[in-house]
């Protein structure tokens, strides 16, 4: 029987099955054998073994369309990475890892900076500014006004979506909002450190409206660049493509070389001085990971 996986707890999977019933089951011992782990959004094939007690047996996993590692999910189309506007205020390094992790793994991204009702206007304007080039579609939500929802329906639409980001940014009052069955606990944010308590666990399919489906995903505090060459980090950055026509050199990385259209870029205002930094930052992690 065909179905799909919508959650993973504890070596078990729970299968959506083409007969409307939910199973869980255990994956065969092929996929250990050919280290491929059954991942939420996976298309699989399974037996059946009680239908009474809705236990069944993972046997193949169809080829994936997509994937990602963290959050691990299979079958997106897109990444909903959201960033609470204010508290906490969004950590910008760690944003700007979730858009290349996400942009690496050649999966579409939304960015949605959630609790704008606690962030003035000039707030709100300078993350437009940061973020203008960065080749993903912003979004500004309150869930607790409920503005900018329809927007987001929008983009959700017709899809499979992931949402994505730290704790603390509201991913599970969301998450209630577009699908109040899914009954997610709400962390409050803890005062001392102005960071989220996390609420979810593991990763779950929610089916929202018809063909319209939502992972929600645990909040990660920490996320490390994926494993690549330092000199293909600019390709991850959308806003240096243009100005590095203007390069003197092919293949400048934009950091040390003379000449260069991107640094005059940043000079000029046209990419955010935040980002360039960000990013000689991450170049330079990369170099040192060379290294070792």
């Amino acid at each position: 029987m065909r179905g799909r996986i919508i959650k993973g707890v504890g070596g078990f999977y729970y299968v959506q099955a083409e007969d409307g019933n939910t199973y869980e089951c255990r994956a065969r011992g092929i996929f250990r054998k050919d280290k491929m782990k059954p991942l939420p959004g996976d298309d699989v094939e399974i037996s059946v073994t009680s239908v009474q007690d809705g236990e069944g047996s993972l046997d193949s996993i169809a080829p994936r369309r997509s994937s990602l590692i963290r959050p691990a999910a299979a079958n997106v189309d897109q990444v909903l990475i959201v960033f609470a506007a204010a508290r906490p205020a969004p950590n910008f390094g760690l944003l700007d890892r979730y858009l290349i992790a996400v942009r690496r793994a050649g999966v579409p991204a939304v960015l949605c900076f959630n609790k704008c009702d606690l962030a003035d206007e000039e707030t709100l304007d300078r993350y437009r500014e940061i973020y203008r080039g960065c080749g993903t579609p912003l979004l500004f939500v309150s869930v607790k006004e409920q503005t900018g929802i329809d927007l987001l329906k929008e983009r959700l639409d017709g899809r499979t979506t992931c949402v994505a980001g730290p704790s603390g940014a509201g991913k599970s009052s969301l998450t209630n909002l577009l699908c109040p069955e899914a009954g997610m606990e709400v962390g409050e944010i803890s005062r001392k450190i102005a960071r989220g308590k996390q609420t979810t666990r593991h990763t779950q399919l929610l089916p929202l409206w018809e063909n319209t489906w939502f992972l929600d995903t645990p909040g990660f505090g920490t996320m490390d660049l994926p494993d690549m060459d330092y000199r293909d980090l600019r390709l991850m950055y959308p806003e240096f493509e243009k100005p590095s026509a203007d390069c003197r050199f092919l293949g400048c990385i934009h950091v040390g070389e003379p000449d260069c259209g991107v640094k005059k870029a940043v000079a000029d205002g046209d990419i955010s001085s935040l980002r360039y930094e960000n990013y000689t930052g991450l170049v330079q992690e990369l170099k040192e990971r060379r290294r070792y």
